[in-house]
C-alpha cells in the first residue's frame, strides 16, 4: 500500500440541491433519519459497498470509509433552490414518497431548509409553474445570483466545501451546438448575450457551482456539463464532474442485463422498454421535448454494450435498415402511481441455429427510493475526488449514471456495462487510497 495523498474530510459538507421535490426530500429526509439512528441508509454504495483490497493473505475486504476519508453523514447541511416556497418539510409531504411517521421526527430540521428562489426558465419545463423564481435579465446574470447563493450559504452555515447536486426536472432537449458549446469562451460570451436558446438554466448552475470550487452533479438527463466548454471550465477550476441522469430503475436493469445476453452470445432482435409513472417528473416528460432529452439518454445505454458492429450476426438484424436490433423507449404519464413508477421490457433474443426466445421484466420500483442513495454516493464521492485532487470527468462514476462522461469529439465511447463500471468505481476508490487497481472481479 502507498501513501494516501487525499486530503481529510474536515469541518462541515453542503450539498446545494437544485429542486426540492420527491427525489431531494427523500434524499434529505433519508440521511437525517439514518443519522438519528431511525433507519437505514440501505442502498447507498459509501455505506454498504465492500471493496476487497489485496490477494492471497493480505486479502481483505473494507468499506470506502476505511480506504479513504469520506465525509459523514453527521457533516452534512443541506440547502436547495426550487420554483416553489415550500419548506422541505412540506415539499416532503406533498410528494407522499414517504410516510409521514418516517418524516415527523426530523420535521424540526427539514422545516429549516427552505428553498432559495430558483433560476428558471418556464420555456425549458412547460408543465412546471412555480413562482419562487430569480428576476434575471440574463443568463449571465443567473449565474452570478447563483454564484452569490453558494458563497452565502456556504458563509452561513459554516461549510467548507460545497457540492451541487441537480434533483429537478427534465429540461427541453438542447442539441450541442459547436459555435456556443464547444469552446468556455463561446459559452460565456452566449450567457452575456442571454442565448436562451443554447444555453440552458442549468448550464448556469453548473458554470456557478464549478467556479465557486464545488463539484456539480447534474441528476436529468439535460444537456449540461456533456459540452466541451463545461468540460474546460472543470479543467479551469480544477472541479470534477461526471456524467448525467441517476441510473435508478429500468436503466440500471437493462445495463446489468444486456452483459448476459452479450456474454453469453445470444443474438437480439429488439429491446422494447416503456414505464409509467406519476410523479412531477412524469408530468414534465409528458411534454414532447422534455422526454425528447430523456430519450437519447435511456437509448445511449444498450447501444454501447450490444454493438453490432463488433457482432453483426448477433446484434445487426431488428429494424426496418437491418442494421441493428430494434430498440424503443417510452414513458407515459399515469398520475395514479405518483412516484411508485412500473417499467417493463420486453426482449426478443435468439440463440441455437437462430431460434427466438423471449425475456419480460416487470420492475414495480420507487423512482425516489432508489435515487436517493445514489445521490449520496455521487455528492460523497464527487466531494472525495475534489480533496483527492482529481478533476474534469471522473469515469470512476459512471456507475451511477444513465449517461456517463466521454469525449465524444474524439470517438471516444460510453462506458455502459455495470460490472466493467464496478470495476472502475472499485478501482477509483483502490488509487485514492494508495491501492492498486485490480481487474478482477469480487
Amino acid at each position: 500500500m502507498q501513501s494516501i495523498n487525499v486530503k481529510p474530510a474536515e469541518g462541515k459538507l453542503g450539498i446545494l440541491v437544485v429542486g426540492c421535490g420527491a427525489v431531494a426530500t427523500t434524499f434529505m429526509t433519508g440521511v437525517l433519519m439514518a443519522r438519528k439512528g431511525l433507519a437505514k441508509p440501505i442502498g447507498s454504495m459509501t455505506q454498504y459497498d465492500k471493496i476487497r483490497m489485496g490477494r492471497g493473505n493480505e486479502k481483505k475486504y473494507l468499506h470506502y470509509g476505511d480506504i479513504v476519508p469520506m465525509a459523514k453523514l453527521d457533516d452534512i447541511v443541506f440547502g436547495t433552490w426550487d420554483v416553489y416556497p415550500q419548506n422541505a418539510y412540506q415539499a416532503a409531504m406533498y410528494a407522499q414518497v414517504l410516510q409521514e411517521k418516517d418524516i415527523n421526527p426530523v420535521r424540526d430540521e427539514l422545516e429549516t431548509i427552505v428553498p432559495m428562489k430558483a433560476a428558471f426558465d418556464k420555456n425549458y419545463a412547460k408543465r412546471i409553474d412555480g413562482d419562487n423564481v430569480k428576476d434575471c435579465a440574463t443568463r449571465w446574470d443567473m449565474v452570478e445570483a447563483l454564484r452569490e447563493d453558494i458563497r452565502s450559504f456556504k458563509a452561513k452555515n459554516g461549510c467548507q466545501r460545497i457540492v451541487v447536486l441537480w434533483a429537478a426536472s427534465t429540461e427541453i432537449y438542447v442539441p450541442v451546438d459547436e459555435s456556443v458549446h464547444y469552446k468556455l469562451s463561446d459559452l460565456e460570451q452566449a450567457m452575456k448575450a442571454d442565448d436562451r436558446q443554447h444555453v440552458a438554466p442549468s448550464m448556469c448552475y453548473a458554470y456557478a457551482a464549478l467556479s465557486e470550487g464545488a463539484p456539480f452533479i447534474m441528476g436529468a438527463p439535460n444537456t449540461t456539463v456533456d459540452i466541451p466548454a463545461m468540460w474546460e471550465l472543470a479543467e479551469k477550476t480544477h472541479m470534477p464532474i461526471a456524467g448525467k441522469d441517476f441510473k435508478t430503475g429500468q436503466t440500471l436493469v437493462k445495463s446489468g442485463f444486456a452483459p448476459i445476453i452479450g456474454t453469453r452470445c445470444l443474438g437480439l432482435n429488439g429491446w422494447f422498454s416503456t414505464n409509467i409513472l406519476g410523479n412531477r417528473d412524469g408530468l414534465v416528460l409528458d411534454e414532447p421535448m422534455n422526454f425528447r432529452t430523456k430519450e437519447v439518454s435511456k437509448l445511449s445505454t444498450l447501444e454501447t454494450i450490444l454493438k453490432p458492429d463488433a457482432q453483426p450476426d448477433l446484434y445487426g438484424h431488428g429494424n426496418d435498415d437491418d442494421t441493428q436490433y430494434y430498440h424503443k423507449v417510452r414513458i407515459n404519464f399515469y398520475p395514479p402511481r405518483n412516484d411508485n413508477k412500473e417499467s417493463w421490457d420486453n426482449i426478443d433474443i435468439f440463440g441455437w441455429m437462430g431460434y427466438p426466445m423471449q425475456v419480460k421484466i416487470n420492475f414495480l420500483c420507487r423512482d425516489s427510493i432508489l435515487a436517493a442513495p445514489v445521490c449520496l454516493d455521487l455528492c460523497l464521492l464527487s466531494d472525495l475526488a475534489a480533496r483527492a485532487g482529481r478533476y474534469g470527468t471522473q469515469r470512476f462514476l459512471s456507475f451511477f449514471l444513465k449517461s456517463p462522461m466521454h469525449d465524444y469529439t474524439h470517438g471516444e465511447e460510453a462506458v455502459n456495462h455495470l460490472y466493467q463500471q464496478y470495476t472502475m468505481l472499485k478501482n477509483g476508490i483502490r488509487e485514492m487510497g494508495g491501492y492498486e487497481a485490480d481487474e478482477e472481479i469480487d
